[in-house]
């Protein structure tokens, strides 16, 4: 999305990374979590850096990464951008460590350290067995203690023995934050903080009360407005418009999880019942995300989400800030490339002197400018999105379900030096081509069933989101089916009569599919055919295209392929068990429980290399297909996810379609390899 050197901004034009620095008329930041590669955040910071953002915060993430070893990865890859550690807590950081670690921090980088203080969360504190007490005394209590060691005085925690002397380095001044939102702290952040830091998922009237609190108390301290600094995590989410920025937010469970642990106050100060949150944290814990998803409404993620395009992030972080939020920390909810890029764009779009855009509401077109999306100016909205949309909903991820089948014939006749190029090229555009128009009449009717709907974990969503019309996915699947027909001819017209009957029986298979009126996938003959159709029947069907004649080894042959490609479709009906079941559909997963279905899947996947094995020793493949086994490191990460799946954690398998496709690659081009240069030794 951002080129080297250069980023769009919100008036479309791009600027020099060095020129940036002096065009930022405002404060801004950015927020990260502690997860992904040290590496890749230090990356970003210095980035940030060069833009010209103000600093960066990583707060601590339980049970996932150490927020102070990035941020001293950070201050060694940066010279001027500020860090801030926040949230910490007393709790699993005793005061004295956060003072030795702040301490040590500040002399990495001087004077850029910031520090922000919470209560901590009580469930987490409980799963490590850490009593949760008077928190608002604690962490008062554990301001002043770290402010005296920073001093270099004494600390006196127990009458038993001498005090505390503090052995480190005293620090440059380093600001304490109060990171919590209870009244009390709102109150005691008056009184002897230095600044106020938002958590996530804030509501800008629950800001603006919040603030407010903080300077009346400050007031009542005798301590003046500008003595306390306002900052606040705004998490974003960057799509290629609202709308499917929206949509994508419904479909992250991170985004659920927020929502469904959101307060009774927040949901009332953002004008919403609190009800509505308990529904959706009753289907948060039952792990059906995709019901969680379908329980809330856009005007409840604006509220506390940034979705859109930069410039729609830009003008809502413009909102927080002229609701007294000195510095907006934009922080990505997937933190990934694409996301972090698009949060320094926006963070750029907001700061630099031009005027961020101000957007008349969330929901409304009125007052806004046009949207610049994330990746803007590769594809217009006119014949580039509709090919877009056809490439989409097409699933080109699953491609190698038939091009391997019948290389796999194709690579038999070489080695028996019967190949016959025009044919195999025939064969495999006619396999290729009747994929194509059944994954397409697939989507077509499970979104006419309502399998299909914006929350769903994974398929194209090309129809769901006007990418491309039902007509238009009829018009690709079709033409799928005649550019099969087409080399179907051409067979016919070389090698007669039953390339007719092999036809037949992949467009009747593939067809009706999901088509009614026999629905073969919801009458749990889903995997049996899918196994005939993408193994023996195309394994056999295209050598039989190739050299006119059949090979009974062959049917051993098509053992593994055929497993493989079941295992992706089962792997697909295994995950969406609950959504079948809801609709009415009895898929075999339905039928026989996660917890078969797993075993099941387990099975399709290891059967494949155990009939390789096997085809060896009966002398049906050359040695040289054990090549296979290079994948089996692939497939142990697979079946990892797979087990945390059957455990209960619906989250490792939402992509597992994919996985196991991707697995079916590498499978397949080492077998492929084999059956050639196995051919080639021979």
């Amino acid at each position: 999305m951002v080129a080297s050197g250069r980023i769009p901004i919100a008036t479309g034009a791009a600027l020099e990374y060095g020129d940036l620095v002096a065009e930022l008329g405002r404060k801004v930041g950015i927020g990260l979590a502690a997860r992904g590669d040290v590496r890749d955040a230090a990356a970003w910071a210095r980035r940030a850096e060069d833009l010209g953002l103000d600093s960066i915060w990583v707060h601590d993430s339980y049970f996932e990464r150490d927020p102070i070893t990035y941020l001293s990865a950070m201050a060694m890859e940066t010279r001027r951008i500020g860090l801030g550690a926040g949230a910490l807590n007393p709790y699993t950081r005793h005061p004295v460590v956060v003072a030795m670690t702040m301490s040590a921090l500040d002399d990495l980088a001087p004077r850029r350290v910031t520090l922000a203080l919470g209560s901590g969360l009580p469930l987490r504190l409980s799963q490590m067995a850490i009593p949760y007490d008077d928190t608002v005394a604690r962490v008062s209590e554990s301001i002043d203690q770290i402010r005296r060691l920073w001093s270099g005085q004494p600390l006196k925690l127990n009458d038993k023995v001498p005090p505390l002397q503090p052995m480190f380095q005293p620090p440059h001044r380093i600001p304490i934050y109060i990171a919590a939102y209870r009244t009390p702290f709102l109150d005691l952040c008056g009184e002897k903080a230095d600044g106020y830091l938002a958590r996530p998922a804030e509501s800008l009237p629950a800001f603006q009360k919040m603030r407010t609190r903080v300077l009346e108390s400050a007031s009542a301290h005798g301590r003046a407005a500008g003595d306390i600094d306002f900052r606040g995590y705004l998490l974003c989410l960057f799509d290629s418009s609202r709308q499917e920025a929206l949509n994508r937010a419904k479909r992250e469970p991170f985004v659920i999880y927020m929502i469904s642990v959101l307060s009774d106050i927040s949901m009332k100060r953002a004008g919403f019942d609190p009800a509505l949150r308990s529904q959706i944290a009753t289907a948060w814990r039952a792990e059906d995300y995709h019901r969680a998803g379908e329980l809330i409404p856009d005007e409840l993620l604006d509220a506390f989400i940034l979705c859109g395009t930069v410039h729609h992030v830009a003008a809502r972080a413009k909102a927080y800030h002229e609701a007294g939020m000195d510095v907006p920390l934009l922080q990505p909810i997937l933190q990934e490339s694409a996301q972090v890029d698009a949060v320094l764009d926006a963070a750029v779009a907001y700061a630099s002197q031009a005027e961020a855009p101000t957007l008349t509401s969330p929901a409304s077109g009125g007052g806004e400018r046009k949207p610049v999306p994330v990746g803007a100016g590769r594809l217009g909205p006119g014949i580039g999105r509709r090919l877009a949309g056809a490439w989409e909903v097409v699933r080109p991820f699953s491609f190698t379900a038939s091009v391997l089948p019948v290389s796999v014939g194709g690579a038999i006749a070489l080695s028996q030096g019967r190949m016959h190029w025009p044919l195999f090229i025939a064969a495999l555009l006619g396999g290729l081509g009747l994929h194509i128009g059944t994954n397409v009449i697939n989507e077509i009717y499970d979104v006419r069933h309502g399998i299909d709907s914006i929350t769903s974990p994974r398929m194209s969503m090309a129809i769901l989101k006007g990418r491309i019309s039902e007509r238009g996915a009829f018009a690709v699947a079709w033409s799928g089916f005649i550019l099969a027909l087409l080399m179907g001819i051409f067979l016919v017209l070389q090698r007669g009569w039953p390339i007719v009957l092999l036809g037949l029986i992949g467009f009747i298979g593939g067809y009706f599919y999901t088509a009614p009126p026999f629905q073969y996938k919801y009458r749990a003959l889903g995997l049996p055919l899918v196994f005939l159709l993408m193994g023996p029947l195309m394994v056999v069907g295209s050598y039989f295209a190739v050299t006119g004649s059949f090979d009974p080894n062959l049917l051993i042959v098509s053992l593994p392929v055929g497993l493989l490609v079941t295992a992706i479709l089962h792997g697909n009906e295994w995950r969406d068990v609950a959504e079948d079941t809801r609709h009415g559909f009895t898929t075999f997963s339905a039928q026989v429980g996660r917890e078969a279905a797993h075993w099941v899947y387990v099975m399709l996947v290891l059967g494949a290399y155990v009939a390789v094995g096997l085809a060896v020793m009966v002398g049906a493949l050359p040695t040289l297909a054990l090549l296979t086994l290079f994948s089996l490191p692939l497939m142990a990460w697979i079946l990892r996810d797979a087990e945390r799946g059957a455990e209960g954690h619906l989250r490792a398998i939402a992509m597992i379609d994919l996985m196991t496709a991707r697995l079916h690659s590498a499978f397949g081009v080492l077998l492929l390899v084999g059956l050639v240069a196995g051919s080639a030794v021979r």
